[in-house]
This record gives structure tokens, C-alpha cells and sequence, in this order.
């Protein structure tokens, strides 16, 4: 079986066994028939992944691997803001007319700040430290910018990462305020491994332990049975994650230069998304 799918199983056991329901309180989330969109939400999931063993997507269910990249790199490469500059529509629900979901995600990662080494946005100051001061305890992005918040169309759910170097090896933590279990979980870990992948070859080190730490993660009420069933399917070996060892500059990378070969998934289903 995939170690993710261990992952992903004890991480829904956990909230629906111990978690707390929001039955009853007042919540933002809604369905598209206006009904309130309630949870069982389970504070503080950590869960590890060690990227040199396995690539860690689920088998339970397809993963869209190559649209999970296409939005990663929507945000870290092309610090876009925009929809019209990604191939998905799964922000359409927060764009406005032209396409922008406000000062969020992709434009943040674009700011440029004054360091004492000079002027670097905060994806080009990881580089710059990987290459110049690996050893460094300050590798770390922030996207939570509190005085923009109010110019966002959705605040940032995964809005840190932290970079630590070990030896050869480059590791990660990501910092999550909320994870809807069912519609983004594998989602957001497939995007940071393979985030993690470039970050580690353009910078000459092996990947290290992706750690995902999740404040609020949680089921929604419509989503509970879909997640039991998935807990009792038959589960898959992982398959072999390829990325083009020919890429040395992180912003050469392109959707077509990642592969999963082998990878097997139970059939798909089909998810109503909270908004």
C-alpha cells in the first residue's frame, strides 16, 4: 500500500473518532444551495512524509497530479494572482470579473523585500539562501500578510513553509490553517513534495521529510460517507515519482517536466466543494 494512504486514513479516523462537530455554531463555508456547511474538525494534525522513500499520493482515489502542479507553480513560479494564468478552474469561485482573487496566494510570493544582501521577492530570497547560507535556521516564506488580508478573496489556507537542510538533504514544514480532508488534503501534499522536489535539485541537495502541520483539519457533513467508503477500498503501491533531472533553474520547470509512472487509483468520485 502507499504510506499516504496509511496517512490519510489514520488522519480521517482521528477526526471522526475524536473530533468535534460544528452542528449548532455559526460557520462562513455554505453549499451552493445555501445551506450552512458544518464539519467534524479535529485542531493540530501533524503528519510526516519522507519524500526519499515514497512520493506520497493516495491510491484510494485519484489525485489530479499534473493540475495539482499546474496551480503550484501557478503560485511559487508565476506568482500569478490571476485565473486567466492558470489551466483549472478551481478558483473561478473567488475571482472577480478580470480574474484576480486580490493581493493572495501568488502575488504576496511576488513582493519584493529589502534584505541586507539586496532586494528579493520571497521565493528568490529560498534560492539565494540555499545556494549562499544553507545552514540557516531563517528559511521561510509567509503568506499570511495581516494589512492585505482585506484585499483577498480568500485568505491563504497553506501559508508557510519552512526550510531546514540536513546533510545532503533539504526538508520542509508546512504550515496549513485549514484543510478540507476530502477536497484538498493529497491535493496540498502532492503539491508541496513536488515543491519540495524542485527546490532540493535546483539547489544540488537530495529531498529530505516533508512535515504537514494542520491546524483546523476537517470533514465535511456532506462528505462524511464518501470518506468512510474511501477508508475501505483496496489500496495501491505508490507509484514512481520523475521529475527532468535536466532542470537546474527553478523557473525553467513546466507541468511536462513531472511524471508518475504506475500509478494506480481507485475510481473517482464525485465531491460537492464548501465555499
Amino acid at each position: 500500500m502507499s504510506i499516504a494512504d496509511g496517512v490519510f486514513i489514520h488522519t480521517c479516523e482521528s477526526i471522526l473518532n475524536d473530533g468535534v462537530s460544528t452542528e449548532g455554531e455559526k460557520v462562513r463555508p455554505h453549499w451552493e444551495d445555501g445551506t450552512p456547511a458544518h464539519t467534524i474538525k479535529k485542531f493540530g494534525i501533524i503528519n510526516e512524509y519522507d519524500l526519499s522513500k515514497e512520493f506520497p499520493v493516495i491510491t484510494l482515489r485519484p489525485t489530479a497530479f499534473k493540475s495539482a502542479i499546474d496551480e503550484i507553480l501557478w503560485i511559487w513560479q508565476k506568482k500569478s494572482n490571476n485565473i486567466n494564468d492558470l489551466n483549472s478552474k478551481i478558483w473561478n469561485s473567488w475571482a472577480d470579473e478580470d480574474g484576480s482573487i486580490g493581493k493572495a496566494y501568488g502575488y504576496q510570493l511576488g513582493v519584493k523585500h529589502q534584505y541586507k544582501e539586496g532586494l528579493f521577492d520571497q521565493v528568490d530570497r529560498v534560492l539565494f539562501d540555499l545556494k549562499n547560507n544553507p545552514m540557516s535556521r531563517r528559511i521561510m516564506t509567509n503568506i499570511y500578510v495581516h494589512q492585505d488580508l482585506h484585499e483577498m478573496n480568500l485568505y491563504p489556507c497553506a501559508y508557510s513553509m519552512t526550510f531546514n537542510v540536513e546533510g545532503n538533504k533539504l526538508n520542509a514544514i508546512l504550515n496549513q490553517r485549514s484543510s478540507d480532508v476530502l477536497v484538498a488534503n493529497n491535493w496540498n501534499v502532492v503539491q508541496y513534495a513536488v515543491l519540495l522536489h524542485m527546490f532540493a535539485q535546483v539547489s544540488g541537495f537530495e529531498v529530505g521529510k516533508l512535515i504537514h502541520v494542520i491546524a483546523d483539519a476537517h470533514i465535511y457533513d456532506r462528505h462524511i460517507d464518501m470518506i468512510r467508503e474511501l477508508m475501505t477500498r483496496e489500496q495501491f503501491p505508490a507509484p514512481v515519482f520523475r521529475m527532468n533531472p535536466d532542470i537546474k533553474d527553478f523557473y525553467d520547470f513546466t507541468v511536462k517536466d513531472f511524471e508518475l509512472v504506475d500509478y494506480q487509483a481507485g475510481k473517482q468520485i464525485k465531491i460537492p466543494v464548501a465555499i
